[in-house]
Parts: C-alpha cells; structure tokens; sequence
C-alpha cells in the first residue's frame, strides 16, 4: 500500500501555545523551545501525552472519510532514555488510554533516533496519539502520522481567499505565516497553492506581500461576500485551475497546519465525500483553548446559531466529543460551514452559483444551506477568531442581519421553516423595551430595503452604501470619559462613577413576579395601554440580544455599556418615539402582505443573474 505523511506533530511558540500549552501536549515537565539549535525538547524526566487537540490523529473521522487503511507515527528523537507508547479514546474516554503492547523503547543517544511505530486501530478507537515517557532530557523533531491509503492521489489544487478591509494587523501575519510554513516548505502543498488576499480597503502594500504563490489583489469595498467572490474567481481563473478554495477571515490567527491537514485529506477523500465542504473551527481568539463553532444552523426563530454546544478543547472527554457529536435532524436540514475557514470544491461553486451581493452577514450561512452537501469537521482544522461579543455592531446585527436573511430565503429559498418575520418583530420590539430606538429603525430600515426588491439592492455600490448609512444612524456611542460627563449633567444620575461600575452590575438581573411579566409585555416597560414614565435608571450590557427584563422595568433612563471596548451610551424612555417606530413598522406590515407574493417571485427571478459568474464579474468590475 502506497503512503503519505497526512499531519505533523506540531509544536508551536505562538502566544495561544504558550498560554494553552494542552492544546499540544499534556506534560508533567516542561516543553522547551531551543532558539539556538530549532529544537524541542522533553525538558527533564516525565510523562508527555501527545494525545492532544493538535497532536491527536482522528481515526474514526479519517476512516469514514478517506480512503485510509493503516496509520503509523513518525518521530525522531535524542537524548534520554525513553519509551514511546500508542495512546487511544474511544466513546467514554475521559482522559487518553495506553494501547496495549503498542510501544517502543529507545536507549539513551546523543544520535538521532527515528521511530516509526505502526498504530493498532480498533473499531471503537475515535482518536488516537501517542505519549512519551522519558529518564531525562529529550529532544523531539520531526514527528507526523503517516497514511497508508488505496487507490490513487488525488489531484489538488488548493487556492486560500481571505477578505480584508483595513485589517492590516491580522492579515500581513497570516501572509507571512503562509509564506514561511507553506508556501516556502518543502511539502507537496507548496506546488500546489495559491493565497489571495482580496483588500477591500486598498490599504496594503501590494509590492511588500505579494510573492510567488500569494496573490494582493486591490477591490472596491464589496464587503465579505463580494470579496469571497473576487477569490472565487480568482481561483477559477488560474492556471492550473483550482480544485478547491479555503474561504477565510481576516480578523483571525491562522493555523498553516491546518491548512495543510485540508489539503491532505482532500488527496484521499473518498468519492461520496469529494463535494463536502470542509468546516474549519473557530477558537476563541481571546481564549484559544475555547471552540465556539465548527457547524452552524439556522433556527425556526430565524436565527443563527451553533450546532455544538460550546467546548474546551484541552478537555480529553471534550476532544471525543467533538469528534463523536451528530447535529439533530432539525439541524441538518439548515446546516452551514461558516467562512471563517470553509473549504469548498470548485465544482459546487459552478454547480451551484456564486454568493448573493449582500455585502456582509448571512452570505455564508445561505451558501452552506443551497449547496446541499456534506460537511467534514476534524479536532486541528481550526482558526482562532475574535469574539463576536467583543465587536458587536448594530448596523450589523439590525440592518445587515436582518434585510439579509429576508433576501436570502426569498432569492435562493435558504431556510424555508426559519421565521424572518418573527425575528424582525423580536428584534424591534426588543430594542423599544430598552429605549434602543435608532437600533430599532435599522431594523426597519433593513424591513424597508428588502420591501424594495431585487433591483434595489442588487445595484453597484448601493450594498457599501447602505451599510455605511446604516453605521452612521446606529446609536452612537461614547468614550467612558465623556459619558462620565453626561452622566453628570443628569440630577437623576448624580453621583453615578463609571470607575465604580464593574461586570456584576452591567450583566446584572433581578427576577420578576408573573404579573410584573405580564405588564412588560402587555406595556412594552410602560410605553404603550398603561404608560408610564418610569423614574431612575440601570446599567446594562450594549449586546442587542440580552434582555436583563427586571433591571430595566420601571426605569426612565439606561445606561448601556460595552465593557470590551470601553464604550457605552445614555437612553432615554421617550413614548412618542416608541410610537412613531410601532406606527412605521405596523405601515411596513401591511406593505408586505400586501406584496409579500409578487416580492417573493420576483426575488426568485433574480436568483440566476444575481448567482451568476457574468453578474459578478460585472459587478467587481473585471470586464
């Protein structure tokens, strides 16, 4: 049987490596980086489990997937005496087991010692790894877990398209870390990769990043969704023509390991699974041990969301839950790889049309539901993002959200049990009990645009157009020191230090009593039947979605807070506004039953042209 080396064992002195150290390697003793000779080392005598998040193989996956039939580690070692043992989970493992009589043992050597120990797997086996007992200090390199596969390689052309406006921190690292781990490595991968870097913001220094194999390619601000589709076409226009293309974030450390994982396992994929998008995971970039997401799904309320509850991936049991867990039927149904990492087959794209001109929000979500294929997660194929709660954005959550999964179902049919109409009228109704009256006219203001049709929004420039106009009507926020100067203005709030406000108080609630939950509901907190002026104030968090209900019945003031990024705002209960935006939207309601038949047929209509290479050639202007 033919072989291929399919991961490395990796190693890393990034600062996500350093501060989550299990990620890599479970150890009793120090993992030591020598700047000197390039070289890990075991430090003293311990036990070092590379059963890990990173260093882990995933049998069972790989099994399913891919045409392996055997597995075998690879490692070269010096120094000590020591013992290298195969380590497994299965289903019910919470920490990793020894495989038993699967081992070698190596005398002490100043030489270099290569291992090459073939791996037992077993039906139940989910992951397997290895561990190395050591009598003193050992160095470690070149380790990897070598393949035996049947058939033949196949051909891979891999191209990568990140998306950037004015991310200049995050992208020009993860250029140079492509650069120096892929495309100036020796691996196969090299020959066969392309990187573009799509600039939305033309800020970059065309000259200074591009190099062989990496691609800065300067476009007007289409937003996410007509950035990913520059790169698109981009790869269906090299020579030789992609097979396959990693969508990525810019606002993300990237992982070229994983990269090259993706490109390996697309050598061997089996035939079922040749058009499977591959979802990569997206760690927390502020806490790398934490996996948000790898799969999402849209809900019946309209919503996105996880399919995975949230995980530690420095938790064994966590690591064979990852890999074991199956979306529930209502899941699949609506399921997406979001584009933080998500590697499609070119042949899906030309199948099934390019992405809808929505600038940003949803594009990825409703290209993952149309596409109808296969998704491929595996513990190591990952980027660490940032978090969402640290950039919340009201002309993102409101206005783009909310007009683009309206278009999204009505062009190209996305989610068809998912309620819009519900979410539109949480959402506003949510903002009004919070006084967020400007974040409740973006959500009109989405209403409104999606009323307007296919043409409106499918037009140049309008999707950058609209989303500036909805940022500059958002609520607008303060720095904490001129809000300490409103706040002191107001007698209500006299006395009120925002030094002295800590996370207890903004996340804060209170209970309510079922009548007191009734008359915030029936009132909308006072605003409409029984209204109320309400007296005195709360603090609370900016993110739209939180509702801290007992904290804020009865106020006429809130204070909103976002704590990530030392911001925050005064709202003011203001009844005649509540009811000029219930006003507004019940006329936008009645716009919409009225129409909701001819705005659904002609939004099908355009799905061809708006999906088409010819539209968005036209549209990024590459005619």
């Amino acid at each position: 049987m033919p072989t291929m080396k399919f991961a490395n064992v990796l190693l890393e002195t990034n600062p996500r490596a350093v501060a989550y150290p299990d990620l890599y390697c479970r150890a009793d003793q120090p993992v030591v980086f020598d700047d000197e000779t390039g070289e890990w080392s075991l430090y003293r005598a311990g036990y070092f489990d590379f059963t890990t998040y990173f260093n882990s193989l995933s049998v069972m996956k790989l099994k399913r997937y891919t045409r392996a039939t055997g597995f075998s580690l690879h490692v070269e070692l010096k120094g000590a005496a020591c013992t290298i043992q195969q380590m497994k989970g299965d289903t019910f493992s919470d920490k990793a087991e020894q495989v038993e009589g699967v081992e070698q043992h190596l005398k002490a050597s100043d030489e270099w010692q290569s291992v090459d120990m073939p791996l037992l797997i077993t039906e139940q086996m989910v992951i397997v790894g290895f561990a190395i007992e050591t009598e003193g200090r050992v160095q470690i390199r070149k380790g990897s877990y070598e393949l035996e596969y049947e058939g033949a390689l196949r051909d891979v052309e891999l191209a990568l398209a990140t998306t950037t406006f004015k991310k200049e921190q995050f992208i020009i690292n993860n250029v140079n870390l492509i650069r120096e781990n892929i495309v100036e490595s020796d691996e196969d991968i090299a020959n066969h990769f392309n990187m573009y870097v799509i600039d939305n913001g033309r800020s970059l220094d065309v000259q200074e990043l591009t190099s062989k194999h990496i691609t800065i390619i300067p476009n007007d601000n289409v937003g996410g969704s007509g950035g990913f589709a520059r790169g698109m076409l981009a790869a269906m226009d090299q020579t030789p023509k992609a097979t396959n293309i990693l969508l990525m974030d810019d606002d993300v450390a990237v992982s070229p390991e994983s990269v090259k994982r993706t490109y390996n396992l697309l050598r061997i994929v089996k035939p079922a699974y040749e058009d499977a998008m591959i979802s990569g995971a997206m760690l927390n970039y502020e806490v790398g041990e934490d996996q948000w997401e790898d799969i999402g799904f849209m809900t019946p309320e309209g919503t996105f969301a996880p399919c995975k509850p949230s995980m530690r991936m420095t938790l064994f049991a966590d690591l064979i839950y990852n890999e074991l867990y199956k979306p529930a039927k209502f899941m699949r149904k609506n399921m997406y790889a979001a584009w933080w990492y998500c590697c499609i087959p070119i042949p899906v794209i030309e199948r099934n049309g390019m992405p809808l001109p929505v600038f940003v929000r949803c594009d990825d979500a409703e290209y993952g539901i149309r596409c109808k294929v296969p998704f491929i997660t595996m513990n190591g194929l990952c980027i660490w993002h940032m978090s969402f709660h640290e950039r919340y954005n009201a002309a993102v959550e409101r206005y783009q959200t909310t007009r683009n999964t309206m278009v999204a179902q009505a062009t190209c049919g996305m989610a068809p049990e998912s309620d819009f109409m519900y979410e539109l009228h949480n959402n506003v109704r949510l903002e009004l009990k919070k006084f967020g009256y400007s974040n409740a006219e973006l959500c009109l203001d989405a209403f409104e645009d999606f009323l307007k049709g296919p043409e409106f929004f499918s037009k140049q420039g309008v999707a950058e157009e609209t989303f500036m106009r909805a940022n500059k009507r958002k609520e607008k926020l303060y720095d904490l020191d001129t809000l300490q100067e409103e706040i002191d203005k107001d007698y209500e709030m006299k006395g009120l230090q925002i030094k002295e406000i800590d996370r207890q108080l903004i996340d804060g609630d209170k209970p309510r009593t079922r009548l007191q939950r009734l008359e915030d509901y029936v009132t909308d907190n006072g605003q409409r039947y029984l209204k109320t002026q309400g007296s005195g104030y709360a603090v609370i968090p900016l993110l739209g979605w939180v509702y801290p209900a007992g904290v804020i019945r009865g106020k006429d003031k809130l204070i909103v807070i976002d704590w990530y990024n030392k911001k925050g705002a005064i709202r003011v209960k203001d009844p005649e506004r509540y009811a000029a935006i219930k006003k507004r939207y019940n006329r936008d309601m009645r716009y919409y039953k009225a129409n909701v038949k001819r705005l659904k047929a002609e939004y099908a209509a355009a799905r061809r042209t708006l999906t088409s290479q010819q539209y968005w050639r036209k549209y990024l202007k590459m005619d």
